[in-house]
This record gives structure tokens, C-alpha cells and sequence, in this order.
């Protein structure tokens, strides 16, 4: 007798590799990419070889991503302290031995050059979804507060490099586990009124509180610059005004429709600063106006919403809550990247996801949604 073996087809063989990954999730990562690939070949048209190392940046954010998805939550949950404690040694080592450049201590020689504020981004989320994941069914106030302690501390590490952005996008994904964990409203209100009144007395008393002899605290001056330039760029209008005039000036000139591919005369005469990785989405929203900016907001608001089902379909509250975070996450990178174009945000440094070019930037958020595409992959074994 002869026994017939059939080959397994292509599909059959690529399945099991492509069932890591959610497919609404990178479905909406893709048109992302596609939107990055099209508007990087414009900006950086003639930017020497960015549009090609965009690619490569791209592809190693996917690969990282893949491997990533491979570990369960149960790993990526034993990681979390180990993570953050090296990323508070290495925060604490920048500040006695960093590098600083342009008046920022933010790198630090290992053998080869880090940037130690990039580990927190993911670290910080994965530590406090482990405390209370910990502290599950007897939750308290004095838990809170430990929670709080856990992420002032490296804030104010980065805040004092300084780097701001960075800050930001650590205290935010912080802000998002606890407020996912239950944090009362009773707490939440008071802060969210308190900034409201800030933020109205801030606009109120610019011109007082700008003048050049006057010293805000906490803050240092070129960072009282950006705010002050944000309320008024005219002030500075050859200066730190420029980046958010020549943004505004781009995005209003894009109309509807846009100018056309290629076709982008604040881009190509380089009146955008920046214009491949900061202020990108000037550069987009000038080549395809408003139709094509709602689109983009669109993929991202997919994006975010699939990230936020993962995490409400999530089994565990470590799950749960690591998902919710690192989907408002990719929210607080888009929100902040256009509103400071946009000129109702101060200029930051944060890239647009997909769409800004940057290596470490791309792998961490590879690393992060990698963590989402291993959550849900965990989320579908366990309905098996």
C-alpha cells in the first residue's frame, strides 16, 4: 500500500505565524504605515536616504513588535519590576555621569550610548499594572499613593534633564493604569478643576507673567519661552514662534483637499521645521488637506478603540490594565504631536506614531503594541 502525504499549503504554513497578531489592530497599524511611507517620501524627498531608513525603521518596529507578542502576559508581568528598577538605577546614573548635550543630560555611556528616559515609557505602565494587580480585592487609598510614589519618581528624573516630552508621556501612561484601577472621581475632579482654573489664569495674565524679568518656578527659561511663545507667537516670531507660525501657516494653506502630493510649497522650500519627524503633520496636512487629516485622526482613533476592546476583553487586571494604558498611550503620542503643530500645545519633541521618522521611537512603540498583540492573542487561547 502507498501511502500518500499531503504538503501543507503556503497559508497552512504562514497561519500559525500570522495568528500573533490581532488583525483589526494591525490592520489599522498598516494604514498608519502606508500614510508614513507616502508623506516621508514627499518631506524627505530631497532629506538624503530618510525615506529609506523610515522603511528600515518601520519593518525593525514590526519585527519588534512580532517578537514581542510571542511572550504571555504572565512574562511580560514578571518583567515589570526587574524593568523599572533598572530604568530608576539608569535614570539616577544619567544624572551623576550622563552626556549632555544642548543643555540636557539625557544619554548615558553604557559601552554604547542609551537614552535610559525609553525604558520608563514601558516600564512604568508594566510596574504599576503589577502593584495592583498585586493589591487586587483590597485596594485602599494608602495604595494609591504608593502607586503615585512609584511614578513621581521617575518623572521628576526626567523632568530634570530636562525633557518634558518624555515626562509627559511617562506620567500620562502612569495617569491612565491608576484611573484605570479605580481611582475615585472625588480625587479626579478636584485636580481636572484646579487645571482648568490654571490653565484659564495662565491665558488670562500672559502678558503680565511673560515679561522677561519675571522667573517661573520649577520650570527653566526656554521652557517659559515655549509656553509664552504658544500664547503668542508673534513675540518671537523669527524664533521659538517660527516652528508654530510656519505649522499653522501649512496646515490653513491645505484647505480641503490639500495642494497635491509632492506639491507642498511650505515643505519643499523647508519654511516647516523639522518637517520629517516633529512637525510631519504640517507637512501632510498641507499635501492633503482636511479630507486627508481626517483620515489620519480616523486610523488613530481605530487604533486606540481596538487597543481599549483588547483591553476590555482582557482576563486579568494586570492584562486589563497594561492594555488600557498603552492604548491612551498612542492617543497622548498623537494628541500632543498635533496639537503642538497645530499650535495649541507647546512645542514637546513627542514624534507622530507611524508617521514622524525616528529608530527608538519606532521600537518602542513596537515593543508597546507588541505588548496589546500578546494581551489579545492571550485573551483568544483562554476562549478556546
Amino acid at each position: 500500500m502507498i501511502a500518500i502525504v499531503e504538503q501543507p499549503t503556503l497559508w497552512q504554513r504562514v497561519r500559525p505565524v500570522l495568528a500573533v497578531f490581532d488583525a483589526p489592530l494591525a490592520g489599522g497599524l498598516l494604514l498608519l504605515s502606508a500614510i508614513g511611507m507616502t508623506i516621508m517620501y514627499s518631506a524627505g524627498f530631497d532629506h538624503g536616504t530618510r525615506f529609506v531608513d523610515h522603511g528600515r525603521n518601520m519593518a525593525l518596529g514590526f519585527v519588534v513588535m512580532f517578537l514581542m507578542a510571542q511572550l504571555p502576559p504572565q512574562k511580560l508581568m514578571r518583567l515589570a519590576v526587574p524593568l523599572y528598577t533598572l530604568g530608576i538605577a539608569l535614570l539616577v546614573a544619567t544624572a551623576m555621569f550622563g552626556i549632555t548635550k544642548k543643555g540636557a543630560t539625557r544619554w548615558l555611556n553604557i559601552g554604547v550610548v542609551i537614552q535610559p528616559s525609553e525604558i520608563m515609557k514601558l516600564a512604568m505602565p508594566l510596574m504599576l499594572a503589577w502593584w495592583f494587580q498585586k493589591r487586587e480585592g483590597q485596594l485602599r487609598v494608602p495604595d494609591f499613593a504608593i502607586a503615585g510614589a512609584l511614578l513621581l519618581l521617575p518623572v521628576g528624573l526626567v523632568a530634570k534633564q530636562p525633557d518634558l516630552g518624555t515626562a509627559i508621556l511617562i506620567l500620562s501612561a502612569g495617569l491612565y493604569v491608576i484611573f484605570f484601577a479605580g481611582l475615585s472621581w472625588k480625587l479626579i475632579l478636584p485636580v481636572l478643576g484646579a487645571a482648568a482654573i490654571g490653565l484659564v489664569a495662565l491665558v488670562a495674565s500672559a502678558d503680565t507673567i511673560c515679561e522677561p524679568d519675571k522667573v517661573w518656578p520649577l520650570l527653566r527659561e526656554y521652557q517659559k519661552h515655549r509656553v509664552c511663545t504658544l500664547l503668542d507667537p508673534t513675540t518671537d516670531p523669527l524664533g521659538k514662534g517660527f516652528h508654530i507660525i510656519q505649522g499653522m501657516i501649512a496646515i490653513g494653506s491645505g484647505g480641503v483637499g490639500g495642494k497635491g502630493f509632492m506639491n507642498g510649497t511650505q515643505t519643499h522650500l523647508e519654511f516647516i521645521p523639522e518637517r520629517t519627524t516633529d512637525f510631519i503633520f504640517a507637512a501632510y496636512a498641507e499635501e492633503f488637506g482636511l479630507a486627508g487629516a481626517a483620515v489620519l485622526v480616523c486610523a488613530f482613533i481605530f487604533v486606540i478603540l481596538r487597543g481599549l476592546v483588547i483591553a476590555a476583553q482582557a482576563p486579568t487586571v494586570f492584562t486589563r490594565l497594561l492594555a488600557g494604558a498603552l492604548s491612551l498611550s498612542f492617543f497622548t503620542y498623537a494628541f500632543v504631536n498635533m496639537g503642538m503643530v497645530s499650535g495649541i500645545l507647546p512645542v514637546v519633541g513627542i514624534p507622530l506614531p507611524f508617521v514622524s521618522y525616528g529608530g527608538t521611537a519606532m521600537v518602542t512603540l513596537g515593543l508597546a503594541l507588541g505588548m496589546l498583540m500578546s494581551i489579545s492573542r492571550s485573551r483568544g487561547l483562554m476562549q478556546r
